[in-house]
């Protein structure tokens, strides 16, 4: 297989960094990446951010029907000119696109080298789009993977995690030298893998409320839990609040990196009915 540098010098084009462009070329870590989906013949996978191609290739070796979502008119050029066997190149915005739909499927695995940059956008797509996308393996920066990787009550353990947690589990797959890539970036990276639960950890009442409950939590992480989640008044009043966290079991002078997804879930079902 050609090298990321080989096959820029051929298109004369060169990795943009105000993309993000950091492209991974080693056969042995691809083939790892592609095989972590564990995806069978015919299945439907969608690629984030494909670039030169070097991970569609042994996603497309695997048997599966592959959709790269590439925003970058040079890339698409580039895969369109490589023409790899049973890849469908589609112009998108991996930050924005519609998984299953640009896939023509109800469900799908997804996979990327994303850029450091939209790696919070895409995740949070993720969430949103969590019926339809069964796993996830993404290439991101190590401390990213790390935390949400991280369990309650380090400084690792963050909003996404705790959101995350409750709808898939996350595991690092393995460590990447920052010198595999080309250009290097300046952090070393990792893979993450992200299963979907069969259910919930927890039910919810109201998944968006959920998701604003955490937000509120960690948007203040140096108060306390009551005080950080009553910056959100459509969460409820303070006494509503101070309720539903004494309903739940949960000391309100706690803070939301101590609390588990389940703890989060617990109080957003302690809040009652969403109002209509």
């Amino acid at each position: 297989m050609d090298t990321p540098r080989d096959i820029l010098q051929r298109h004369g084009l060169r990795a943009k960094h105000s993309w993000g462009q950091n492209f991974l070329g080693d056969p042995s870590i691809l083939e790892a990446i592609a095989d972590s989906l564990e995806l069978r013949e015919g299945e439907p996978v969608v690629e984030l951010g494909p670039g030169l191609g070097h991970l569609t290739r042994f996603l497309a070796a695997t048997g599966a029907r592959v959709t790269a979502v590439e925003k970058d008119r040079d890339m698409i050029a580039v895969l369109e000119k490589e023409a790899i066997p049973g890849v469908r190149v589609v112009d998108g915005n991996a930050a924005t696109v519609d998984f299953a739909k640009v896939a023509g499927v109800p469900e799908v695995k997804v996979a990327g080298n994303l850029p450091y940059h939209l790696t919070s956008s895409i995740l949070f797509q993720v969430l949103e789009q969590r019926d339809h996308v069964t796993r996830a393996v993404f290439t991101l920066q190590k401390e990213v993977v790390d935390r949400l990787a991280a369990e309650p009550g380090g400084r690792d353990y963050g909003l996404l995690t705790a959101i995350l947690g409750l709808y898939f589990t996350s595991e690092n797959l393995f460590d990447i030298d920052a010198h595999r890539f080309h250009p290097p970036p300046k952090v070393d990276s990792a893979v993450l893998r992200l299963i979907r639960r069969p259910a919930p950890l927890a039910p919810v009442v109201d998944g968006a409320r959920f998701i604003r409950l955490v937000k509120a939590g960690f948007a203040q992480r140096r108060k306390t839990l009551l005080n950080s989640l009553k910056s959100d008044k459509s969460l409820g009043t303070g006494e509503q609040l101070q309720q539903a966290l004494a309903a739940a079991g949960i000391d309100p002078m706690r803070r939301a990196e101590t609390l588990s997804s389940e703890e989060f879930a617990a109080i957003e079902r302690a809040l009652g009915p969403v109002a209509k």
